[in-house]
């Protein structure tokens, strides 16, 4: 355990930054998941596309506010259009 008073208050704003990422970083992945499963079904096309809406806008939440790199939020949002596109026009 750290025994500096600087290191102790690091301890303490990492943490509150660590519990305040994980909101955005688990809401954006149920997002995903919620818009991959309706993608799948079968004839849920304005679900699905509402879904992805919502996981396209969780995903820019995320990557504005630092959570995941903004790289990584384009490519996630990439595959699940490329889902999204290939599941309608297939």
């Amino acid at each position: 355990m750290a025994t500096h008073r600087s290191a102790l208050k690091r301890i303490r704003s990492s943490e509150k930054k660590r519990q305040r990422n994980r909101i955005f970083r688990s809401s954006a992945r149920t997002y995903v998941r919620k818009a991959r499963q309706l993608i799948t079904e079968q004839g849920r096309t304005e679900q699905s596309q509402a879904a992805v809406r919502q996981a396209i806008s969780a995903l820019d939440k995320a990557a504005q506010k630092g959570v995941i790199h903004k790289n990584n939020a384009a490519r996630r949002k990439a595959r699940l259009m490329r889902m999204l596109n290939q599941k309608a026009g297939g």
